[in-house]
């Protein structure tokens, strides 16, 4: 990575604690992906984002806001990048997959908070992730209630909006989502100062339609006998699109999937022949949480597919582009993003539904049902899963498992029990 220090200092960092991280992430990243086979030449690019992760983008941020534009943090799947875009803001994912922001998250949050939102709030109140501190604007959701209380320690030091998330799908759910939706994009105007137009929201729901279908064609060929690309790598790719450039995202990906496509053809795959294909369901798997996918791929194992929102959740269903005024475009985004299936809902028998149709659909073998610790949402919607799948004859275990490595080695062994079990 290049010399970002002065940037950095700028953003008012903690740049001694900062070097730390920097100082980590290289061999991290190093010894989970750059040791795989037959790897494709197009994950180059994709290499060379992580290498720049806290430089590169962040200072194409900081330059974009010398222009007047704006930088919105999200941490949701459920927030509508297309109204941000719309304004000429730039969306930036902001959950954090690292337990390097721990200790400063639990002297603001308990001990006892999931990982992922103890991490966020590290994160921010640390001065270690440049994302958080180039934001002008985050945006929360009333998904868990971690998260909500998280909104309200942020919101003393940084503007905040909150969107209410409905917790059921009845009409009159759908109906205040569309509220929240049509709430959004004025929070959204009043910190840009830019009104949106019919046609620019028109022209941003066309763009993260390419960009969800891009993902669409990369998880495809992972549905082959021979699956051309890693599980590991699509996850990477995946948690990249929350913080690329869109259209730059949309090329490169389409670039290594015509690459995929010729590896389809030559029957060019990355993993042992008659390895096991799993599909992971659970919680979402921040950057840079590998955790889960280089111990299953370790172990001989493929991960085919992932029912996360940094899966199948984040590209699944199109905004509909039939309509182009706005009262119509507003109501078909609230209408794709509800169709969303989180944990946070009740009754959530569409989640059970996806699951198996996935397990069909990407022909795994068995499924791994990941959950962070104290995420009780997921946690707890573990037996309703089981026992649907147990009926389907679809074998599954759960493993939960925060960021640290030093459950990796019992995570191995019950793993290997299972993939034995599938042998069988």
């Amino acid at each position: 990575m290049a010399d970002y220090r002065e940037m950095w200092s700028l953003l008012d960092m903690d740049l001694e604690k900062h070097d730390e991280l920097c100082a980590v992430l290289p061999e991290f990243y190093g010894e989970i992906y750059m040791d795989q086979k037959n790897r494709p030449e197009g994950m180059n690019y994709f290499n060379m984002v992580v290498s720049e992760i806290h430089g590169l983008r962040v200072k194409e941020l900081n330059d974009g806001k010398k222009d007047g534009k704006k930088v919105v943090g999200t941490f949701c799947v459920f927030v509508p990048d297309e109204i941000i875009t719309a304004a000429g803001a730039v969306s930036v994912g902001l959950c954090a997959g690292s337990d390097f922001w721990h200790p400063d998250g639990e002297k603001i949050v308990p001990k006892n908070t999931c990982p992922l939102v103890k991490a966020a709030v590290g994160a921010y109140f640390g001065k270690t992730c440049p994302y958080f501190q180039s934001c002008n604007l985050i945006v929360g959701e009333t998904t868990c209630d971690a998260k909500k209380k998280a909104w309200e320690i942020f919101s003393k030091e940084i503007d905040t909006h909150v969107m209410e998330l409905p917790q059921m799908k009845r009409e009159k759910n759908e109906r205040h989502w569309e509220e929240e939706v049509a709430l959004f994009k004025e929070k959204i105007e009043e910190v840009t100062g830019h009104t949106i137009t019919e046609e620019e929201l028109y022209e941003r729901i066309k763009l993260h339609n390419e960009k969800r279908s891009v993902l669409k064609r990369l998880y495809d060929f992972r549905k082959v006998d021979n699956p051309p690309i890693s599980g590991k790598d699509v996850l990477l790719i995946t948690q990249i699109a929350f913080y690329d450039d869109p259209k730059r995202f949309i090329e490169m990906t389409n670039k290594l999937c015509d690459e995929l496509e010729e590896r389809v053809k030559e029957n060019s795959g990355v993993y042992e022949k008659d390895a096991p294909r799993l599909l992971i369901t659970g919680t979402p798997m921040a950057i840079p949480n590998w955790k889960m996918h280089h111990i299953i791929e370790t172990s001989n194992a493929a991960v085919v597919a992932e029912e996360t929102c940094t899966g199948t959740k984040y590209f699944k269903n199109l905004v509909s582009e039939e309509e182009k005024d706005m009262e119509g475009m507003i109501k078909n985004l609230a209408s794709r993003y509800m169709k969303t299936n989180c944990a946070v809902f009740t009754p959530n028998k569409n989640r059970i539904d996806d699951i198996i149709n996935m397990y069909k659909e990407y022909k795994a073998d068995g499924v791994i049902y990941y959950s962070l610790p104290f995420c009780t949402c997921y946690a707890a919607e573990y037996m309703s899963v089981k026992e649907a799948l147990e009926k389907e004859g679809i074998p599954v275990i759960m493993i939960e498992t925060g960021y640290g490595l030093e459950d990796a080695g019992q995570i191995k062994t019950r793993l290997e029990a299972f993939l034995e079990m599938l042998d069988k």
